[in-house]
């Protein structure tokens, strides 16, 4: 396990709640459109993608 795990965002489940981002800023932002955008799919190291992915009210963000 080398740290970098691919996250991803499935844009037509997301609602835009935001919470990712607020869990993970360093990984997921808020964009444009209100939906939530990967910005750095393999920064993730402190696990906080996995607890914004297991947060998702959608079930939204995939890690792979």
């Amino acid at each position: 396990m080398g740290g970098n795990i691919p996250v991803k965002v499935d844009r037509d489940a997301c609602i835009g709640c935001g919470l990712c981002a607020s869990l993970c800023p360093q990984v997921f932002e808020m964009d444009g459109e209100g939906k939530a955008s990967v910005i750095n799919p393999k920064g993730e190291k402190e696990g906080c993608a996995k607890e914004a992915a297991e947060s998702c009210p959608v079930g939204a963000i995939k890690i792979d």
